[in-house]
């Protein structure tokens, strides 16, 4: 029969050695003369090991990170995305993503159209929310490329009604943008309401 000393000695000698360190720390203080100065950087160093790590961005912080952008740089850039997609660090488990987009909005702005009624997003599904006004964006579509740093994006000025999904967001209680589906240019738009009321077969 396997025993926790036989399964995990390593996770067992690390819980030992933080029952100690209170100790560790007096008997340290007793041999060593130490500032009061030094003992708070020491205990805040033991403070830092025990803790967790770092906290995960939320959802929210890497959608804004990954598709706002500031309007200091030209849209019509032929190497906006390959650039900016590289600085934003967007990826799929290091692999290049197929498409994405950048928006030139704010995300309150862009969390408010997650209030409008649910329309077709571009692959049918209706599950997608549509902004009433016109959006300038940028999109991204790979020609080249496999992992992180390899990836080549052929970039497209777009402006249009942007089509987007959303989803809450647990721990914030609010709705928040997830994926933006497509940028639909006016062309295309006017063409959806002529084909919805039978101009076009």
């Amino acid at each position: 029969m396997w025993t926790l000393i036989t399964l995990r000695p390593l996770t067992l000698l690390l819980l030992l050695l933080l029952l100690l360190q209170p100790l560790q720390l007096k008997i340290l203080h007793k041999y060593v003369p130490l500032s009061a100065e030094e003992i708070e950087q020491f205990e805040d160093y033991l403070e830092e090991m025990r803790s967790t790590g770092p906290t995960l961005p939320t959802p929210k912080d890497v959608f804004k990170r990954r598709t706002i952008i500031d309007p200091g740089r030209p849209l019509t850039d032929s190497n906006y995305c390959t650039d900016e997609i590289k600085m934003k660090n967007v990826h799929n488990r290091f692999r290049c993503v197929k498409e994405h987009f950048f928006l030139q909005i704010s995300f309150e702005e862009l969390q408010d159209i997650c209030n409008n009624l649910f329309v077709s997003c571009k692959n049918g599904v209706k599950r997608c929310h549509r902004s009433r006004q016109s959006i300038k964006g940028v999109y991204c579509n790979l020609i080249e490329g496999v992992v992180m740093t390899d990836c080549v994006y052929e970039s497209s000025y777009r402006q249009g009604q942007v089509l987007m999904t959303c989803r809450w967001q647990n721990d914030i209680q609010e709705v928040i943008p997830a994926y933006i589906n497509d940028i639909m240019e006016i062309n295309d738009t006017i063409k959806e309401k002529h084909v919805l009321h039978g101009y076009f077969q």
